[in-house]
């Protein structure tokens, strides 16, 4: 076939005014400014960078730079991070108790208004509960000071040790050493720390009802980061965890409190001191999944026991008696629609939790964990059953 005039026999180059493949039109042998891509609102991208050694040295340097600041950054407001998922994690654990009042006919502000009442209710009873059996344990502790320091002053073992020692020279010249200004500032730490726990307390309460009032805007506008074409199951993935995380924070504040009440109920009538503290004690380590309850528990009976043995071993077998109905009666009947976590699954989160948040982590472990096994069930295995 005879080779066509002023076409390249190798490169196929098209006449002028012909059509390339790629639909651009060639005139006078150079191709024009019109892409088949329109070009970004920006203008047309530049050149590449070039891969010599110095431009990917430079490129890593600005990499560990750039990620150098960003972990001072996250350490410097870390605490600032810890409170906002709080309370993140909190209108999350809040708001289906937000939609049952709206289904009943309230509307949202006033719904929301009803939980933040009924949480300051419950924050201010536990604290009422606390402070009368602190102030009254410390005024018996007053009282009965001076008749200690007498009862170790006339100690035959203590003289005899002070005989051998010299153990009040040594304690004498201890405390000259110790000056005003260092107690003064330890007692204006540990002040500065109350009013520190207190703020931070006030603040979560404060974050929480701001995550509540935006919750469905804030909900939406995580789902519109997702692509379009998975963005209907990332939304059904997401509604799914957050039910999960609601229902199971309902779930935990319900055994808690019964465990509380339980505990209330049986040391008032076994007459152990500090009842309600006692009680609100117990109800808050329950919220710790596993170990929780077995701390509290280990609180009442060392109490029970500086009452008699008796009381004391009573404590024991009652605790050990709820616990069982707890672990394998109250427990799966209430979180049997929330969360499937075994039960080395949930030590071994919580116990990661606590190496990670400390008493926060230990809260929030188990949701995070059923949500952790809803993505990788429902994302990964499906993905790894098709490659």
């Amino acid at each position: 076939m005879a080779r066509e005039k002023g076409r390249h026999p190798d490169k196929q180059e098209p006449f002028e005014g012909e059509a390339s493949e790629n639909g651009n039109e060639i005139q006078a042998g150079v191709p024009s400014v019109k892409a088949a891509v329109e070009p970004p609102g920006f203008g047309l991208p530049g050149k590449p960078f070039g891969r010599s050694p110095f431009i990917i040295g430079l490129t890593g340097g600005l990499g560990l730079a750039l990620a150098y600041v960003a972990y001072r950054t996250v350490a410097s407001v870390w605490s600032i991070l810890i409170l906002v998922f709080v309370a993140a994690f909190l209108a999350v654990g809040l708001n289906p108790a937000v939609v049952k009042l709206r289904s009943w006919g309230l509307n949202r502000g006033l719904a929301i208004a009803v939980v933040g009442l009924g949480m300051v209710l419950i924050f201010c009873g536990g604290i009422a509960s606390l402070i009368p059996p602190i102030i009254q344990q410390g005024n018996q502790i007053a009282d009965k000071l001076p008749e200690f320091v007498s009862r170790l002053a006339n100690s035959r073992f203590l003289n005899d040790l002070n005989e051998r020692y010299d153990i009040a020279s040594r304690l004498q010249s201890a405390l000259q050493t110790i000056d005003a200004q260092s107690v003064f500032g330890g007692v204006a730490g540990g002040v500065g720390t109350v009013f520190s726990s207190l703020f931070n307390i006030l603040m979560a309460v404060v974050l929480t009802f701001y995550f509540l009032v935006a919750f469905d805007r804030l909900k939406a506008g995580a789902y519109r980061l997702a692509p379009a074409s998975r963005r209907e199951r990332v939304q059904l993935l997401g509604d799914e965890i957050l039910a999960k995380v609601g229902q199971y924070m309902i779930g935990a504040l319900g055994i808690a409190a019964c465990a509380g009440i339980s505990s209330l109920i049986f040391m008032l009538i076994l007459g152990i001191p500090y009842a309600y503290a006692l009680a609100l004690i117990v109800a808050i380590f329950d919220l710790i999944p596993q170990i929780g309850a077995t701390l509290g528990a280990i609180i009442v009976t060392i109490i029970g026991f500086t009452v008699s043995v008796p009381v004391g071993i009573a404590c024991v077998v009652f605790f050990v008696i709820y616990q069982q109905l707890e672990n394998w009666f109250i427990y799966p009947k209430v979180m049997k629609r929330s969360v499937a976590v075994t039960d080395l699954a949930a030590i071994v989160a919580v116990l990661l939790g606590v190496g990670i948040l400390g008493i926060v982590g230990a809260l929030i472990a188990v949701p995070v964990v059923a949500a952790i096994q809803l993505i990788v069930r429902e994302v990964v295995l499906p993905r790894l059953e098709r490659s």
